[in-house]
């Protein structure tokens, strides 16, 4: 709380000063957090809403590693999608990691799909929002990430997505 008191009194003086600009932020650059492979069960229909049509897609497992971290996707998590009237389709997964150490960390991982307007697939990028116990892993909720993710195809059917997080410096 004093941190975001101080916060708000820096924001305060600097709007108030005679005239004086803050300077610019430099702009972010991105550094490899960590990867996944995450195992998906069959796409289900939930059924058509006034925003469009609703699919689940059951999360299965999977794992993760990157530098420091490191284990496996939990079972039961979802990607609940809609595919939009401009043919654009939103995803929204929520799982659960758990680190080689026994960890437990939410991950709430949304996006965009869409084509491009030659009809070509634009590439997909994400934005996670990580819940991490304090401690290790702390990091991940105090830093801001992008993702990219890709299909996994086995035997033409979609039975997993690899995602890879890059964290903003």
């Amino acid at each position: 709380m004093k941190r975001l008191a101080a916060t708000m009194g820096l924001a305060s003086t600097l709007a108030t000063g005679a005239g004086a600009q803050a300077p610019a932020a430099p702009a972010p650059g991105m550094a490899f957090a960590f990867e996944e492979v995450v195992t998906l069960a069959p796409r289900i229909a939930a059924g058509r809403t006034p925003l469009g049509e609703r699919f689940i897609i059951p999360i299965t497992g999977g794992t993760f590693e990157g530098p420091g971290i490191k284990g496996t996707i939990m079972p039961d998590g979802w990607d609940w999608q809609l595919q939009r009237a401009d043919g654009c389709l939103e995803v929204k997964a929520d799982y659960f990691l758990k680190t080689d150490d026994g960890v437990i960390i939410n991950v709430l991982n949304k996006g965009l799909i869409c084509q491009s307007a030659d009809g070509k697939p634009e590439p997909i990028r994400t934005h996670p929002v990580f819940e991490a116990p304090l401690g290790k892993y702390e990091w991940l909720g105090r830093t801001s990430f992008i993702g990219t993710l890709e299909p996994v195809m086995q035997n033409g059917t979609l039975n997993a997505v690899r995602i890879r997080f890059y964290r903003a410096t």
